[in-house]
């Protein structure tokens, strides 16, 4: 628990101090209030849930309908819980697993922010010629705010500020040891309608350590992604990775990972529950690579 209250001091300052950056706000912008016909007393379960789903649906509803892509953080305002699985192929034949990749719990907190609570990921590395090590990854959090936005009908694009923090909870064949920070600036345009139209969603952030930044560097990372989608259910995407590795072992160094893939939903479950199931393949291109091809499996519950 040691580890976790700097993070979450950090988010809970995040979250107070990022609203107030917007000059002015609707009455809408704000928390509902509870009046239940008891002289104030705090609403019971069911109106805390509808208050909450109310609030939720127009901060979507004010927002492009896009579909989030297989690795690029989608500028979107997202409500799911998603679980990804990872499996990259290395040179010598080594081989990485990560089942959870460090999603989880998204939740729209208020109308233009939204808090992740990331679920550790557990890590297989199997090496033939070295040494093979498993365990649990470190605990992350991410806090978005929106900035700008306008649905398919007012404009058809976003422009959002993530900040991002991952904690050394993990095991210690995995955890990096350190306090990550990453700031990222993500924004989007799109045409077309909500049942057919393309959109580009791109975001560039750059990780920074706490301290010990030659072993682990401070990569600067543009993510882009140029989406696709028909029939209100197909969501063909191609996506671009830039990394620059500032500092750090590969000092100077840069890797160019290109990911087509395919995304299909939502598929409506039950009452406000929906289904979204996608592939990616990333595929590294260049001299320098960290891996040399990749899977990437999300399954996301949206509601």
């Amino acid at each position: 628990m040691k580890h976790l209250k700097p993070a979450l001091a950090l988010l809970q300052a995040l979250t107070l101090a990022v609203p107030a950056l917007a000059l002015a706000q609707s009455p809408d912008d704000t928390l509902p209030s509870f009046d239940s016909g008891n002289g104030g007393s705090s609403p019971g379960n069911g109106d805390f849930l509808q208050h909450w789903f109310a609030r939720s649906d127009a901060a979507k509803e004010s927002q492009p309908h896009w579909m989030t892509p297989v690795v690029t953080v989608t500028p979107r305002l997202e409500q799911e819980y998603r679980y990804d699985q990872l499996q990259q192929y290395k040179s010598g034949g080594a081989q990485s697993s990560n089942y959870g990749l460090n999603k989880g719990l998204e939740l729209i907190t208020s109308a233009n922010t939204e808090l992740i609570v990331g679920q550790p990921g557990y890590v297989v590395n199997n090496a033939p010629k070295g040494v093979s090590v498993s365990g649990w990854a470190d605990e992350s959090f991410l806090l978005k705010y929106r900035l700008l936005s306008a649905n398919e009908e007012n404009g058809n694009y976003i422009v959002t500020a993530f900040m991002g923090v991952s904690v050394p909870t993990g095991d210690p064949a995995i955890t990096t040891n350190h306090y990550l920070y990453t700031p990222t600036l993500a924004a989007g345009k799109g045409w077309g309608t909500r049942e057919s139209g393309f959109d580009i969603q791109s975001t560039l952030s750059m990780t920074v350590p706490d301290r010990d930044m030659a072993r682990l560097g401070e990569p600067i990372v543009w993510n882009t992604a140029f989406q696709g989608h028909f029939s209100r259910y197909w969501w063909p995407a191609f996506e671009t990775q830039l990394t620059h590795f500032a500092s750090g072992p590969n000092n100077g160094r840069n890797q160019t990972v290109l990911t087509p893939e395919l995304v299909v939903g939502r598929f409506h479950l039950i009452d406000r529950l929906n289904f979204v199931l996608g592939l990616g393949y990333e595929k590294t291109v260049g001299g320098f690579r960290t891996f040399n091809n990749a899977w990437q499996l999300t399954a996301r519950t949206p509601f």
